[in-house]
């Protein structure tokens, strides 16, 4: 079986970790399946959204503690900053996709596997999920682009709280501090992302992958940096089919190509 299993539910690409064993730990296998599966994700344009999960009851258990050299000193420290950087190219491929990225987290999502949801742009989890920055347990800082996402996501006192305690999060404190959008009923968690991803189906994928592109970059952009883009983008969106079909369907009183349906209370 592969480390990581592409299979289409639909227009949508589910992208499964498939370690179970370890817990999905991020190997090298897994880590250079992920660098030749996300290229394909991003070029296909009958992909219209990501689930990322993980098989056997646990999303991500982080790094893989065996395939790092069991921390014997028997890596030379340039070769461990080389692995790291190619981590970085495969992760931002994940980060930066223009396509709707729903990561379905059950069990543990510890270390680079925290990072790995926290690339996705929607969060679900199960009651039985637990988040970790577990970096400082063995003496490491958080990876893979843990930095720079943990604290856009809760905030910058927190994210420093989680990174120095090491501490374990619930999925329901993990929905208060941000990282969480849902939490599901235990056993629901892929179906509820892959109906989720469904509803981008018909979205807008120029202009959604636009808004994503520069919304990902906002927190290092100046205002009116943001604002030059927000112009030329919208200049681009107004002269796509899209838009032009459904400002014809407005006017003429038809149905929206592209309404998020209403959740019922």
């Amino acid at each position: 079986m592969p480390v990581l299993e592409l299979t289409r539910s639909g227009p949508t690409a589910v992208l499964t970790m498939n370690r179970p064993h370890a817990r999905n730990a991020l190997d090298l296998e897994l880590r250079q399946a992920f660098a030749e599966c996300l290229p394909q994700v991003r070029d296909d344009p009958a992909i219209r959204a990501v689930v990322l999960t993980g098989a056997g009851g646990h999303f991500c258990a982080g790094g893989d503690i065996r395939a790092m050299g069991g921390g014997q000193g028997n890596t030379d420290v340039f070769e461990g900053r080389s692995r790291i950087r190619a981590m970085h190219r495969w992760f931002d491929e994940l980060v930066d996709l223009e396509k709707p990225v729903i990561a379905a987290v059950d069990g543990v999502a510890y270390g680079a596997g925290l990072s790995l949801a926290l690339a996705a742009d929607i969060v679900l989890a199960t009651p039985r999920t637990s988040f970790c920055a577990v970096f400082a347990r063995i003496g490491y800082v958080p990876d893979l682009g843990g930095m720079y996402l943990l604290p856009r996501a809760v905030g910058l006192a927190r994210a420093k709280e989680l990174a120095f305690s090491a501490r374990v999060v619930d999925a329901h404190e993990a929905q208060a501090l941000g990282i969480v959008q849902q939490v599901v009923s235990e056993g629901t968690v892929l179906d509820a992302a892959v109906a989720l991803a469904a509803r981008f189906e018909h979205a807008p994928a120029g202009a959604l992958g636009i808004v994503k592109s520069v919304m990902n970059h906002a927190f290092e952009s100046d205002r009116r940096s943001v604002y030059q883009q927000e112009a030329l983008a919208q200049s681009l969106c107004r002269e796509s089919a899209f838009h032009q079909e459904a400002a014809r369907r407005f006017l003429g009183k038809q149905p929206p190509l592209y309404q998020w349906p209403q959740e019922q209370a």
